[in-house]
């Protein structure tokens, strides 16, 4: 646990939120909706708050490839929740998402 509480410390990587448009910010709310729905219907909750709380808060962060197959990586950061998508092994066959 103390690794996280380090990770969400400092200068968040990425774009921020606030510099998005409409449409880009739709479709980080939809990925962020896709954590939250996998969960049990009172955590969603909660985490649905913490988002609306974050507000335009949120950095956004990419590196890798853009067609499929390509290992790539994306990174949500907020003062209070980070969550990380890493499909970088086996020729970009092997997630792991938290």
């Amino acid at each position: 646990m103390a690794s996280r509480k380090a990770a969400l410390k400092g200068e968040p990587n990425g774009i921020s939120a606030s510099r998005l448009n409409a449409h880009q910010k739709e479709l980080l709310q939809n990925l962020l909706d896709e954590y939250c729905n996998n969960m049990p219907e009172q955590i969603a909750q909660l985490r649905q708050e913490q988002i609306k709380k974050a507000g335009a808060n949120l950095y956004f962060a990419w590196a890798g490839g853009e067609q499929r197959g390509d290992p790539h990586y994306y990174r949500i950061q907020a003062p209070s929740f980070l969550v990380e998508y890493d499909d970088t092994q086996n020729n970009a066959n092997h997630i792991h998402s938290v």
